[in-house]
């Protein structure tokens, strides 16, 4: 099991979801780079009238979100050393 703290995780993605944090704290920096690109792109398409790109990558960004937040809900997301984050209680 990871030593990352379940609560943690969760409240981070569900917070900060889009911009990739939680990533950088259960040790997946590829990914949390992949989440905070996306964030970049959207805010720089937005800011500079480029709606479609910026909803397109949006979207993506948001979906990606929410399979992790899902995973991480259910215990099936691993972090950075391949070791599961589990809700208290939980059996892998």
């Amino acid at each position: 099991f990871s030593k990352k703290k379940y609560s943690t995780s969760v409240i981070l993605a569900g917070i900060f979801g889009i911009t990739g944090i939680h990533h950088f704290y259960v040790g997946r920096l590829t990914m949390g780079l992949f989440d905070l690109g996306l964030f970049i792109a959207t805010m720089y398409c937005y800011i500079n009238n480029h709606l479609l790109f910026a909803a397109l990558f949006f979207v993506i960004d948001l979906l990606h979100t929410i399979i992790v937040t899902y995973l991480l809900l259910i215990g099936k997301y691993k972090d950075g050393q391949g070791k599961f984050i589990t809700f208290p209680g939980q059996e892998v």
